[in-house]
């Protein structure tokens, strides 16, 4: 098969490789944010204009003894410096089943990981801890801490873990703005490739708006990040970075034929992440918006409704699928009932709020924009005209 994969990063095994630790001595405590400082992360705030990514000699991060060092060298050193103790080890167990053997096996993982905030929470992918039965979380120091899985969302692929350890051994990574990257812009990336932890690559952003599917829904995952910074299986979960240290994105995937790194990688932005993750930690998912449509066929004109929720918004507003119709076909003495489906007589679905609705991806991006409780208008055709149905969203099951 010669398409590119996008392989997932998060569960690849590292057995026969040696684990190296590597101890920084202790540095100039960063500066760390709010409780809770995904809050602000989606804001769009603007920097100021001193906050463009270059540490000058004499600044609070400049590296000490660096005068040997290039202008981009003190960069990379400072970024990390400044949030290296951010990021960790997470290390899975998981039971599967042998079906040749009929018997149990335990299978190991490893992914990577950013703490958020002085309570304990740490950020990572859904697929580095999904179906694991324990999860360990590895800190900069080298001390080990047993993880709660407290919030998943597969959709967008982030999970929030908790461990209990002590408030001065972590270390918050500050947030930083996705809504206002470049393409060319530096980039830096810490994770665990192949168990080596807390290992620095650097980069650039190499595109901007990209789309990844979505592994346990339909759709996909809306304003990715693609990067050159070399990730490979272990970075997963791991932060981007942008010249000041602030997480700007979470590494998510690659894009390769062999498993490894072959320039093309993607994160997850920390617009996407700051939005969920009060959700995650509050009520342990995300409570999106549901119109009530199982699935829609795709016409040259709209889409076409195959299956309605029973009960559900859509069908208590009115929106039609296709119909079961009886019919009777004679064969010699006998006559025999049977049933068809009519969908002739299903609504087509050509716009939400005034918006065009070409392809499922539209309507699920239409829907997912809004919150349960919102109202919707939903134009569909309907024995050849135009009707708009006014469609009050719930919270999806």
């Amino acid at each position: 098969m010669n398409k590119t994969v996008l392989l997932c990063l998060g569960s690849a095994l590292v057995g026969g490789l040696l684990a190296i630790v590597l101890h920084d001595a202790p540095d100039t405590e960063p500066k760390t944010v709010a409780q809770e400082p995904w809050r602000g992360a989606a804001s769009g705030v603007a920097s100021t204009e001193g906050d463009r990514g270059v540490v000058p000699p004499g600044a609070p991060n400049a590296v000490p003894g660096s005068s040997e060092l290039t202008a981009e060298e003190r960069v990379n050193v400072a970024v990390y410096r400044r949030a290296n103790r951010s990021a960790v080890n997470v290390n899975t167990k998981s039971i599967q089943t042998d079906l040749f053997f009929m018997r149990e096996r335990t299978s190991e993982g490893e992914g990577s990981g950013t703490v958020i905030d002085r309570q304990g929470h740490v950020l990572t992918n859904f697929h580095v801890v999904d179906g694991a039965r324990e999860i360990q979380v590895t800190l900069y120091d080298g001390k080990t801490y047993e993880a709660t899985l407290i919030g998943q969302d597969p959709a967008t692929d982030v999970a929030v873990l908790k461990i209990k350890a002590p408030a001065e051994s972590l270390h918050p990574v500050r947030f930083g703005d996705s809504s206002r990257l470049m393409v060319g812009q530096r980039v830096y990336a810490i994770g665990n490739p192949f168990g080596l932890e807390r290992t620095l690559s650097t980069g650039v952003i190499s595109s901007l708006n990209r789309s990844l599917p979505r592994r346990h829904r339909r759709g996909t995952i809306k304003s990715i990040i693609q990067i050159d910074a070399a990730i490979n299986p272990g970075n997963s979960g791991g932060p981007l970075l942008d010249s000041r240290g602030r997480m700007i994105g979470m590494n998510t995937a690659i894009a390769s034929k062999t498993g490894e790194s072959a320039g093309v990688g993607f994160a997850i932005p920390v617009s996407t992440i700051a939005r969920i993750v009060p959700q995650l930690i509050r009520d342990g998912r995300v409570r999106r918006a549901d119109i009530g449509i199982v699935r829609v066929y795709r016409t040259d004109h709209g889409l076409l409704i195959a299956t309605l929720v029973p009960g559900g918004p859509a069908d208590r507003a009115g929106l039609q699928g296709p119909k079961i119709v009886r019919r009777r076909k004679r064969s010699g003495p006998f006559v025999y009932e049977y049933q068809t489906l009519d969908r002739s007589a299903a609504d087509l679905i050509v716009g939400v709020d005034g918006k065009q609705i070409h392809t499922a991806d539209d309507l699920l991006n239409a829907i997912e924009s809004k919150k349960p409780g919102d109202e919707v208008t939903v134009t569909v055709v309907r024995d050849g005209q135009e009707t708009r149905v006014p469609v009050r969203l719930e919270v999806e099951e």
